[in-house]
């Protein structure tokens, strides 16, 4: 687990950044994939956590949330759209191809049990030191988290700072397979880009400590897109 500012830790948990989970306060941000329990376990052993929050229901985000949240007795949220796919497991259900070998894959392999969702989060409610911003697109339940006095934010799938291929560092837009809806998605980059983060933490990649990169970014998502 590594200390990202103060009250924020990132927990890698595979190589090279390519899937992480956050402790925001005494709050679990994601569970990464189903194996990944124990690594989670072990990497807050030492921190009281007491509520677990997703920023979307995808396999590579609530895959262990079932494990977690049953063995911690901690209780589960998500915004409102994504409470079925959390209850379920059917992690896959807004994918364009819900058929193709990578989604399947996916939900078999990556998914964990569905767990029951005990509160809804919307635009602007508190979750510890953190607000909820709506950040739909990728999933249109899509949530991310921001603290206003330092500017961090925990931004999900809404980008991702690396290639998921070939794993080489740098901002992107997500994979289309697993993103409902890319316009919708890029206006949720423009809100994220309004706030003037300071610090970066993604679902896939290493953190960011912003110095004009999202700028760069945005500049040229703008010019590109019709």
């Amino acid at each position: 687990m590594k200390e990202i500012t103060k009250n924020v830790f990132q927990i890698p948990l595979m190589p090279r950044n390519s899937i992480n989970c956050y402790v925001i306060d005494d709050i679990l941000v994601d569970s990464g994939i189903k194996s990944s329990a124990n690594k989670i376990l072990n990497s807050i052993k030492n921190i009281d956590i007491t509520k677990h929050v997703l920023t979307h229901a995808h396999a590579d985000h609530q895959g262990s949330s079932e494990f977690i949240c049953t063995t911690l007795n901690i209780p589960l949220w998500t915004s409102a759209l994504e409470k079925d796919n959390a209850e379920t497991g059917n992690v896959t259900s807004e994918y364009a191809n819900k058929e193709h070998p990578i989604a399947r894959f996916q939900q078999h392999f990556w998914a964990g049990k569905g767990h029951k969702v005990s509160r809804i989060l919307k635009e602007g409610d508190s979750v510890g030191s953190f607000t909820v911003i709506e950040t739909p697109g990728h999933s249109m339940g899509h949530i991310s988290f921001f603290r206003e006095r330092d500017k961090v934010l925990i931004i999900g799938d809404t980008l991702v700072n690396m290639n998921l291929v070939t794993t080489i560092v740098g901002l992107k837009q997500p994979p289309s397979l697993f993103t409902t809806n890319k316009k919708i998605n890029r206006e949720s980059i423009q809100k994220i880009h309004d706030l003037k983060p300071k610090i970066i933490c993604f679902g896939h990649g290493p953190v960011l400590y912003n110095k004009g990169e999202l700028d760069t970014f945005m500049h040229t998502l703008n010019a590109t897109t019709p």
